[in-house]
This record gives structure tokens, sequence and C-alpha cells, in this order.
């Protein structure tokens, strides 16, 4: 008798929305506190660390719901639904925020880049005014660069998650 195998696709939409939802979360509270516009380095870690957690928690279950079993593929799939499903939250999350919560995010988000290079004579007012403007003008383009970012994450998740977990069924 055939068992009833999971489906990659739900664990990945599930732990998505998991993931979508802590970014939400996380979002809002770095707003609260005004650091929705830092470009930190260590707030970047943080992210990718909870996206890591929460997929290679997704690989995990889905081992567990398959018997012990996994393929390096399945991991794979879970790894890059996990993250463009999140991204796709945060994406939403990020026009809310822009366009209505504060609008001015983005200017301040260009201010942030741009001002060291100004304050270090690397580039002219002129320039750095050009830079923004152009910043702000192309603002929507980031939003499928994140996608294709996280996916590229979640698949690397999911290959070092599916290389230690990796667990074939038996042939016989």
């Amino acid at each position: 008798m055939e068992e009833n195998q999971p489906k990659t696709g739900k664990f990945s939409l599930n732990y998505g929305l998991i993931l979508g939802a802590v970014s939400v979360v996380f979002g809002v509270m770095l707003y609260l506190q005004d650091l929705h516009t830092s470009q930190s380095t260590g707030l970047m870690i943080i992210g990718i660390v909870l996206a890591a957690v929460i997929t290679f928690l997704g690989i995990q279950n889905f081992k567990k719901a398959n018997g012990g079993y996994l393929k390096l593929g399945q991991a794979l799939k879970i790894g890059a639904g996990v993250l463009l499903i999140g991204g796709i939250i945060s994406i939403l999350y990020n026009v809310i925020l822009v366009n209505y919560i504060d609008p001015d995010a983005p200017s301040k988000i260009m201010d942030a880049r741009l001002g060291p290079a100004l304050e270090e004579g690397k580039i002219t007012q002129e320039q750095f005014d050009q830079q923004k403007q152009q910043g702000l003008d192309f603002w929507w383009m980031g939003y499928p660069f994140i996608l294709i970012f996280n996916v590229l994450i979640g698949l690397a998740i999911g290959l070092v998650a599916g290389l230690i977990l990796k667990k074939n069924k038996p042939t016989y």
C-alpha cells in the first residue's frame, strides 16, 4: 500500500508564512525603534539568521513527516519556496511602509547609503542629489531583486540543510 507522502509545497507555504510573519514583526519592531531606514550589517545578518532557522525547521519537519527520509531536491525546493513566500510578504509590508506608514523612508535610506560618500568628499552635492533622485525614481525595481536574492539564499540554505539532513529511502 502506498504511503501518503507530504508535499514540499505545503511545507514551503506554511514555513514561508511563518517567515513572512516574523519578518513583518521584525520590521515593525525596527520601525518603532526608528531603525527601519538603518543600513546596519548586523540587522541584515539577523534577518538572514531568522530565515535560515525557520527554513531549517521547515526542512527538518518535512523529513519527520516523510518517515525520516529527505532527498536533496526536496530540501532545495523547500528552501527556495520558504524564502520566496517570506520575501513576497516582506515586500508587501515594505510597500505598505513606504506608501502609507513612512513615505519618507526611501529618502532616508538613500541619505544613509549616499551620505558617507558625500561626507568623505567622494561625491559632490550635485552627484549626491542626482544619485538620490535616480534611486528614488527606480525604488520599485529593488523588489524583483529582493525576490531573486531571497530564492538564491533559500537555495543555499536548502542545500546546506539538505546535505546535513539527507537520508534516501532504501531501494528494496
